[in-house]
């Protein structure tokens, strides 16, 4: 490959993904052609297939990226909110909006799909290892310990905080207020619950 090549192509895929996420939150996942994300980067379909076989090894990556930032996020508000009850929040509430959005529809595209679904659940289980151990860290900083396995802490922080986050964004849909921080009160109760100190 020649090296003007290998040079750009970092670029080339931050311009895909940056695409992929406005339109996918845009019109859904579904609704976006391959055609559409090259078109929105700037790009030519040749330049989406010279990094990706597909929609859906684009969205993975797009996954990877977003629970890495995630994590780097979380790193920073979980040992606060342990240790005196600041509130978890996010630094960019549209963003998580827009991201919920989209990683619903995937995953509902997923269950309709084995082969996508076997792919997804192998990047879960990386994102999920990932947060496992920002949870171990955080709690061994406090003297505290699972009180259960760390994988199955893990899943069930995922499940509330994505339950909660849905539950809020619909209300909010419907009424237009919802309530603020929900589901950084349930994560805190649920590993204020789920754990103990130190033996």
């Amino acid at each position: 490959m020649p090296r003007g090549t290998t040079k750009r192509r970092p670029i080339t895929v931050a311009a895909l993904l940056d695409a992929a996420f406005e339109l996918f939150a845009e019109q859904g996942y579904g609704a976006t052609s391959i055609a559409d994300i090259a078109a929105r980067a700037g790009l030519t379909k040749g330049a989406f297939y010279s990094n990706f076989d597909s929609k859906d090894a684009l969205f993975l990556a797009l996954f990877d990226q977003q629970w890495r930032e995630r994590a780097t996020r979380l790193r920073q508000t979980l040992l606060r909110a342990l240790e005196d009850g600041t509130p978890l929040h996010s630094a960019d509430p549209e963003a998580d909006r827009r991201w919920l959005l989209i990683s619903t529809e995937f995953s509902l595209h997923a269950i309709r799909n084995p082969e996508v679904a076997r792919l997804l659940v192998e990047h879960e289980k990386r994102g999920r290892a990932a947060l496992a151990e920002l949870i171990e860290q955080a709690l061994r900083s406090i003297d505290r310990e699972p009180a259960i396995s760390l994988g199955e802490l893990t899943r069930m922080v995922v499940a509330v905080a994505e339950g909660a986050q849905i539950q809020a964004l619909t209300e909010q849909a419907a009424h237009g207020t919802t309530e603020p921080r929900a589901d950084s009160a349930m994560i805190v109760t649920l590993l204020d619950h789920l754990t103990a100190p130190t033996r």
